[in-house]
């Protein structure tokens, strides 16, 4: 039926429930295509969750605590920040905790509920239900699986996306003389069985709608499904609170071409054997933080190195180090711990972004205690600023 969007071949592509890439590969880890901080060390994952401990205490410590993840890869985020969350007996002990799990892919749900709950589990019986599976953590918290994050509950939340928007469908245009054309997708007339760009003779609907009129680019991707995630999230955090925290390599407006493929552990290119490889484009942080519409407060894009070193990643590290005396897992350490924060590896490619409520922000005159004639400052953002233990 003539050339695809960019969009709708990564959505086949990646989500395909028969050929899609994510619906039936392991892809993470060392055997896999790619490798994620989680994967690399604990002390990633710790943090994370003190993070959102600190959120969790600076809002007033309130009774229930909603984590919901998106795109959890294979539970390992999710089960460092349970057993912070269980080491931190105050949080555990005096809070409802429940994990709400939004995955597409039967493969990945089936081995996040062996990581997290240590057992397969066995989808719901109720297709009518929006959670198709459930569990309960090893800590005995208990866990949701979702498709799609319309279908978890509302309330007070805490979200996080950690390489989950560089998966989502983009679509990529370029500037021409004739102005703004559609890169598509064809197959190659002189080479039936292989694909080939090619720029669409009109103006096609989305580079009607999604190019600026001030964008000073001459080529930019767009990706709409990250727009109407963030204004869902956005439109939450604003009526019940809680925050969200979004990790991804990207760019605050500043690039262009980044779509690319990985496969066992190399880029790959985009257009051979589609449904084999990953398909990732870099998060545009300037264009998430103008969907929110101002709904929210956004704090970021901030350097991973400067995120997990304001969370004090470097005294943990000390920590660990002085606990063991294994030769291999001090190596293990220190170098998962430079893959994180080296500015050549991951410390200036993986950026940090978040969404706050207004009043987080901001003095409030029911904080006012009695005898003081000014608001007491709210608590500054971890990550964003030094973690203040207190």
């Amino acid at each position: 039926a003539g050339p695809l969007s960019v969009a709708q071949y990564m959505r086949e592509a990646l989500t395909h429930p028969a050929q899609g890439y994510y619906m039936h590969h392991d892809m993470l880890g060392e055997k896999g295509d790619f490798v994620t901080s989680p994967e690399i060390s604990q002390i990633f994952g710790e943090l994370i969750g003190i993070w959102y401990v600190s959120e969790w205490m600076a809002i007033g410590k309130p009774k229930t605590f909603q984590l919901v993840e998106l795109g959890p890869g294979r539970g390992t985020l999710t089960g460092d920040i349970l057993r912070v969350f269980h080491q931190l007996g105050s949080l555990h002990n005096k809070c409802n905790v429940s994990i709400h799990l939004v995955e597409v892919s039967p493969k990945l749900s089936e081995i996040q509920a062996l990581t997290l709950t240590g057992e397969k589990i066995q989808p719901e019986s109720d297709d009518t239900s929006p959670v198709y599976m459930k569990g309960t953590s090893k800590t005995g918290i208990p866990i949701f699986w979702y498709r799609t994050l319309q279908d978890v509950p509302q309330g007070n939340s805490f979200y996080l996306a950690h390489e989950f928007f560089d998966a989502l469908p983009i679509h990529k245009f370029q500037r021409t003389e004739k102005g703004w054309r559609e890169v598509l997708i064809d197959i190659d007339p002189e080479v039936p069985d292989k694909l080939r760009f090619v720029l669409a003779p009109a103006v096609t609907p989305a580079a009607k709608y999604f190019i600026q009129d001030e964008e000073p680019r001459d080529h930019v991707e767009v990706c709409p499904d990250a727009g109407v995630l963030i204004q869902k999230l956005a439109c939450r955090i604003e009526k019940d609170g809680g925050a969200a925290l979004i990790a991804d390599y990207g760019h605050d407006g500043t690039k262009t071409d980044t779509f690319r493929g990985f496969r066992n552990h190399k880029l790959h290119d985009v257009l051979i054997a589609p449904g084999t490889a990953d398909l990732t484009a870099d998060v545009d942080f300037s264009y998430l933080r103008s969907m929110t519409q101002g709904r929210v407060t956004t704090l970021g894009p901030i350097a991973q190195q400067e995120f997990l070193k304001n969370m004090g990643i470097d005294v943990r590290l000390q920590v660990l180090l002085q606990k063991s005396h294994d030769v291999t897992v001090r190596e293990q350490l220190i170098r998962g711990y430079q893959m994180l924060t080296d500015p050549k590896q991951m410390g200036e490619r993986f950026f940090f972004f978040a969404l706050l409520p207004h009043h987080r922000l901001k003095s409030s005159d029911k904080q006012v205690n009695p005898g003081h004639a000014k608001s007491p400052v709210p608590a500054p953002i971890a990550g964003f600023s030094e973690l203040l233990w207190q």
